[in-house]
């Protein structure tokens, strides 16, 4: 008898405890339908308004100033960020990781599209403190006509990047936008393909002039033609006459706090993305670049002495099939080229003029098979000067033959101002870049 209230209490006592598990499991299942449904709401109302906060407070006087001050704070505060991301990573926020400290900050949200701005914190390298649209409203991009460059038409692309206020821009579905003339931004706007197939191509392209803080991601940029000699409007207040147009993919012009992040750019007119004419503070990071001659100029002009405060980090990005040169082509400035993956070039990868400081830390440089083209570099100038430029090479991987042509005193502190993040081994960079590009996200799923 004593045996069996034993074996009765016992039992009753493991009853309970399922009981009390199964009550506290349902709870939190409740509890996160009820934050998802919070978040959707939230989403919609957001995505439905049409006001805005005020513009961000901007100094014209500060837009191309030096995006770094002090190199050895960017790499510590890089390095925190990998930290703080590796850290989640192992409090199980995130199930995935790639060592790519952009993707890394947030692919692994498989709720991405709830909390889009999200990306605005994770920009790396000179161009790190653009914002974009980070601070206002979400505009939804249902139409893909362009019309009237000069009256455009609301729910369409052109409307939303002339407007006066920051906006997040999205689009409602696939579409593809063939622009009759440069699409030309305002400051504050993030244009973010995330979720859709969005294809700006067979017409003019982006251009970002005289403007600050924008970011550019998700979208494939292609068959960019020569547009112009035509009104187009660039704000709400202003429409004005274009001369003709070069026919690149993103052309950058006197601006500044730029993010270039996982596009696809492919067969254009002139350039992919050209930054000119006091331009500053740029990150071009995780793009694939296909089936192009003069991939990226940076500089003006050998006599364009403003284009020496530039900064430009290129990083991560995936320098593919049917390239020949200008990857990039730099004068005067400071370039960072770190951790890219160079599988294709015809004439060379990295060149340039006007004395241009080139850090080149990390990348994956595979020559092509021709014998004269091994050269990762080349000088475009007719006498010994360029034996004191500073161009190096640190850690690079160079194979089937490649080889870069360094130059310069070869002192650490001539490269302060062309240092922007810590690189990462040259070995990781195929995991790097492995998804260079525009990527294919869907609700629900990583991206």
């Amino acid at each position: 008898m004593a045996l069996s209230l034993r074996w009765f209490s016992v039992g009753s006592l493991l009853v309970l405890t399922l009981l009390f598990i199964s009550v506290k499991a349902s709870e939190e299942k409740d509890h996160d339908q009820l934050l998802q449904s919070s978040d959707r709401l939230a989403e919609t109302q957001e995505l439905q308004s049409s006001n805005n906060a005020p513009i961000a407070n901007r100094s014209e006087d500060g837009w191309n100033e030096h995006a770094v001050h002090d190199p050895e704070e960017v790499a510590s505060m890089v390095e925190l960020s990998i930290r703080n991301s590796t850290e989640r990573r192992n409090l199980g926020y995130f199930s995935c990781g790639t060592g790519n400290p952009i993707d890394d900050c947030w692919r692994c949200d498989r709720r991405w599209y709830l909390r889009r701005k999200r990306l605005a914190n994770c920009a790396i390298g000179f161009g790190r403190n653009a914002v974009g649209g980070r601070d206002g409203k979400y505009y939804v991009v249902s139409d893909p006509s362009d019309n009237d460059p000069v009256n455009p038409r609301p729910g369409t692309l052109r409307h939303a990047v002339i407007q006066d206020r920051p906006l997040w821009i999205v689009f409602k579905r696939d579409m593809v936008i063939r622009l009759k003339q440069e699409l030309i931004m305002n400051s504050f706007k993030t244009i973010d393909g995330r979720g859709a197939n969005v294809h700006i191509a067979y017409g003019a392209c982006i251009t970002i002039q005289f403007i600050t803080n924008v970011i550019i991601h998700g979208l494939h940029i292609h068959d960019c033609k020569p547009t112009g000699n035509a009104m187009v409007r660039s704000s709400p207040s202003h429409f004005g006459w274009r001369t003709m147009a070069d026919g690149d993919a993103v052309s950058i012009f006197g601006s500044s706090h730029i993010w270039v992040d996982h596009n696809s750019l492919s067969n254009c007119a002139d350039g992919l993305v050209d930054a000119i004419m006091g331009s500053t503070a740029i990150t071009i990071s995780n793009n694939y670049f296909t089936h192009h001659n003069e991939v990226m100029l940076l500089g003006h002009s050998d006599t364009y002495t403003r284009d020496k405060q530039m900064q430009v980090t290129i990083a991560y990005n995936h320098f593919g099939e049917g390239l020949i040169q200008r990857m990039p082509r730099c004068r005067h400035g400071y370039f960072h080229v770190v951790n890219n993956d160079y599988t294709h070039w015809e004439m060379y990868a990295i060149g340039g003029s006007a004395e241009p400081t080139i850090n080149s830390q990390g990348n994956r440089y595979l020559a092509p098979a021709n014998p004269f083209a091994k050269e990762v570099t080349k000088r475009v100038i007719f006498d010994g000067a360029w034996k004191h430029w500073n161009w190096r090479s640190e850690g690079d991987l160079l194979l089937n033959g490649a080889y870069f042509t360094p130059s310069g005193a070869g002192a650490a502190a001539s490269y302060a101002r062309a240092s922007s993040l810590g690189a990462k081994s040259s070995s990781m960079v195929g995991a790097i870049t492995s998804a260079a590009g525009v990527l294919s996200c869907r609700r629900g799923s990583q991206c």
